[in-house]
């Protein structure tokens, strides 16, 4: 009798060996197809560290506008920033542990607003403290122009210079390192580390123009959100009705 055993086995051998490189075909079609982690990013991501801190300065200088809002902790206090800022000026609001004010510069000239009770000193005398409450009924929720010798007129002028803001902001302490990948305000971004983060840091976006959109500053120095690039927005002086001279100097911002 013919045995049909040899031609089964070599049927199960065919059958196993299209299952086995079928299965393998499919692996590598999957591996071949895998996707970029750098498709349709502007390819910063594959530069060094230092070509994208270059990049994202560039990028930030050349932008001719900007929005930050967050936190700035320094020896002269903590400040909540929402500032809107161009080469030519600035507008948004400061606020500290013991202040509020509204700042506006157009190019030299700076106005502060504030609310009666920033103007008026403490421990300044009961004399002084009653000319200043009588003059803060003036001044509250009016803007008063920051004459340029007063002491105060460089500290406020540097809440509204996108220049100098950005310049600090940016500035990461030690060695230049590439951190992970992340999405930030819906963006992906690959982040910028000062050493392994204690100097700094700060997110690029890996979409359109490498603008930095997030900065954490080292030491605890506080984060800030950088939105907005290069949309406008408008920056005039105020009404002059919306305007008072305070006639001396302006109290000190404290934290």
């Amino acid at each position: 009798m013919t045995s049909f055993a040899p031609a089964v086995r070599n049927h199960r051998r065919t059958a196993l060996a299209l299952v086995l490189c079928g299965g393998l075909t499919v692996v590598l079609a999957a591996c071949g197809t895998e996707e970029d982690p750098d498709k349709g990013t502007n390819g910063v991501a594959k530069l060094t560290a230092a070509e994208i801190d270059k990049k994202a300065r560039a990028a930030a200088d050349a932008a001719s506008a900007v929005r930050l809002s967050g936190t700035l902790v320094s020896k002269g206090g903590t400040y909540r920033l929402d500032m809107k800022l161009t080469a030519k000026g600035g507008m948004g609001s400061v606020t500290s542990k013991k202040q509020s004010f509204a700042l506006l510069r157009v190019e030299d000239e700076l106005f502060l607003k504030a609310p009666a009770e920033f103007w008026t000193h403490e421990g300044s005398g009961e004399q002084s403290e009653s000319a200043d409450a009588a003059a803060a009924d003036k001044l509250g929720g009016k803007y008063v122009k920051v004459p340029e010798d007063d002491p105060s007129y460089r500290q406020l002028r540097g809440f509204t210079d996108k220049e100098v803001l950005l310049d600090g902001l940016l500035a990461l302490h030690g060695t230049l390192n590439k951190g992970g990948r992340d999405t930030v305000a819906g963006q992906r971004t690959i982040q910028l580390l000062g050493g392994k983060g204690e100097g700094g840091a700060f997110d690029v976006s890996l979409e359109d123009e490498p603008y930095p959109v997030r900065v954490a500053r080292g030491g605890g120095g506080g984060t800030v959100s950088l939105a907005d690039w290069g949309k406008s927005f408008p920056l005039e002086a105020p009404e002059k009705d919306d305007t008072v001279d305070y006639g001396g100097q302006l109290p000190k911002s404290s934290g």
